[in-house]
């Protein structure tokens, strides 16, 4: 009971620093993306691929989370996009207020924000941080039993990324039991089954997103 006494009021705090954070990317009429991993999952190589795909036609921010360091960022800034970092030190994910930090940095506006948290399949589910929805990415080498494992995030997830399917072949995983155990927490769930590595897939993918910012363009007009 006390462990809920105490994460209850931080939650509730953070959830309206979440909202002050919504109405800055709201002027900026931007697609907010906040993307869930674990470790090595294929984030950093993900947001790559859809960059690449996108960056000529839309202005797209990339907010990078890390406990320490600054290669994910130093390697997506190659692409030519704006990308700013954000170093958690100790902590397992990035929250409201750690967001809130970078704003005072974007000099202009975005159509397209793409937030990479932490690596980390537990916190960074529980902390909204100003984002439309959260995109969950899977990796085949991880097992398909980790939306059993790990309800919350895939249940909260808009989109899941089932992401590595070129090692189909190798690994034990059963992509059709994995896309439906993501259902049977989240009916809502669009599930895309792609290869960072290969890229297989993230036309589909792409091809979706780009709907998503038209759409947003449309409701703002």
């Amino acid at each position: 009971m006390k462990k809920v006494d105490v994460l209850k009021p931080v939650l509730v705090s953070n959830k309206e620093r979440a909202r002050e954070n919504r109405k800055i990317f709201d002027k900026m009429n931007s697609l907010v993306i906040n993307i869930i991993s674990s470790p090595g999952a294929g984030k950093t190589s993900f947001i790559q691929k859809v960059v690449e795909h996108l960056k000529e036609k839309y202005r797209i921010l990339v907010i990078e989370g890390d406990i320490q360091g600054q290669i994910d960022s130093s390697r997506l800034m190659k692409l030519g996009v704006d990308v700013i970092q954000i170093n958690t030190v100790t902590e397992c994910h990035l929250d409201a207020f750690m967001t809130a930090q970078a704003l005072p940095s974007i000099k202009k506006n975005y159509d397209l924000v793409l937030i990479e948290n932490v690596g980390n399949l537990v916190c960074p589910a529980e902390f909204e941080i100003g984002e439309d929805y959260k995109l969950a990415i899977l990796s085949t080498p991880e097992g398909d039993d980790k939306p059993l494992k790990y309800p919350l995030l895939f249940h909260l997830a808009k989109v899941v990324v089932i992401n590595k399917c070129d090692l189909l072949p190798y690994v034990d995983f059963k992509l059709q039991k994995a896309k439906d155990r993501i259902k049977n927490k989240n009916p809502r769930a669009i599930i895309f089954d792609v290869s960072a590595k290969t890229g297989k897939g993230l036309v589909r993918f792409c091809t979706f997103l780009e709907k998503e910012l038209n759409d947003k363009k449309k409701n703002k007009s």
